[in-house]
């Protein structure tokens, strides 16, 4: 069975990543700022608790956040709690006051940024990041917008758009409007993050680097995490130096694994396509949110290939979507904002990655999945 190329409607999509030898190079890189930051002694420490006076924060936590900012070549760094999401609410809310306004993309917001929203009390603009002239105007014509918000991965299959050049838009016109982008999934494999294109922030999960449970990373300029840092003065509030150093640790191991992930998902989409599995009426590669490949079946029967697939030893939902805890793959509903914008996928669409699987084992419960639910 030979699939039609005009099915692989959203190959454009994609987004490019890391081939396993650049994220080598990655690796080597980050290792090179911690022996910049930690003398031996330091780094074979496993770190403080509380706050140590000099810093307002644990010594260790100090360190590693300065990694981190000497490894995205920004200012400055915060490890905060809550993962992804709390890192979007701490900046967000270090940026604006309820009632502000800020710029978004025309497509359905991602399920905990909508409710960041709301939580936070702010008002959106839409306009769509696909079309560059839309933006350009959008942003000359508006004084109201304090923050110009951009989501890194698709929000839905139709985003074709470059974060570079959507940045590079909105600060030629306006370089006083702060740029925050959400990196979340694609830190450490996408070529760049946000403030590695001009942006003033970027946030991401630690959690999603195989880091520790719920800490989220803030890479930008020095003015507002100053601030969040400042507003931060709880002892317990604090990311304890034990956990800055584990996700230090963990994040060493990040680019290469997640370069072979992506490897991976390429070789389960492009075997798909060359008919290894019958019932399935088309795939393609989206970034949904992390890379991964979506499987439209002919028939109405995905919740029960799900639970089949959990049967036969894939991952049904996710932990923290490529956290340490994610190693045989999954198989499981297409995300929220992309159902919204295509209803049909609930019903006929799968959503797979292999975490830290091969091809072969991919396509093996697959098969059997499909076949026992048709």
């Amino acid at each position: 069975m030979v699939y039609d190329t005009a099915k692989l409607k959203y190959a454009n999509s994609v987004l490019p990543t890391l081939s396993i030898q650049e994220a080598q190079k990655l690796q080597f890189k980050l290792v090179e700022k911690m022996s910049i930051h930690f003398t031996g002694d330091q780094f074979l420490s496993m770190g403080d608790l509380g706050v140590a006076p000099r810093f307002k924060k644990p010594e260790q936590t100090d360190r590693a956040e300065r990694v981190l900012a000497d490894f995205f070549a920004t200012e400055k760094a915060a490890l905060v709690r809550g993962a992804g999401t709390g890192a979007i609410r701490i900046i967000l809310s270090t940026l604006m006051d309820p009632g502000d306004r800020m710029f978004i993309h025309t497509a359905p917001v991602y399920t905990t940024t909508k409710d960041t929203l709301r939580i936070l009390g702010l008002k959106t603009k839409a306009v769509d990041f696909n079309d560059l002239e839309a933006v350009s105007e959008a942003v000359k014509n508006d004084q109201e917008c304090r923050v110009f918000y951009i989501q890194h991965a698709r929000q839905q299959p139709t985003d074709t758009y470059d974060l570079k050049e959507v940045i590079s838009t909105v600060k030629q016109i306006r370089p006083d409007l702060p740029v925050v982008v959400d990196d979340n999934y694609c830190a450490m494999k996408a070529y760049g993050i946000g403030v590695e294109y001009g942006a003033d922030y970027s946030t991401f999960s630690g959690f999603k680097l195989l880091g520790p449970e719920g800490m989220g990373i803030i890479v930008g300029k020095a003015g507002a995490i100053d601030l969040l840092q400042q507003r931060n003065y709880s002892g317990g509030g604090q990311v304890q130096g034990f956990e800055a150093m584990e996700l230090l640790r963990m994040m060493t191991f990040a680019p290469v694994s997640l370069a072979t992930q992506n490897e991976q998902v390429e070789a389960v989409c492009k075997r798909l396509n060359e008919g290894a599995i019958a019932g399935i009426e088309a795939a393609y590669m989206t970034n949904a949110q992390s890379k991964n490949v979506i499987v439209e079946l002919e028939d109405p029967i995905a919740q029960e290939v799900i639970k089949k697939s959990n049967e036969l030893g894939a991952a049904t939902h996710p932990v923290g979507a490529e956290s340490k805890y994610e190693i045989i793959p999954m198989i499981y509903r297409v995300s929220g904002s992309f159902i919204e914008a295509q209803p049909r996928l609930k019903d006929y669409g799968l959503r797979i990655n292999p975490m830290k699987s091969g091809a072969d084992t991919v396509l093996q419960i697959l098969d059997k999945a499909i076949q026992a639910c048709k």
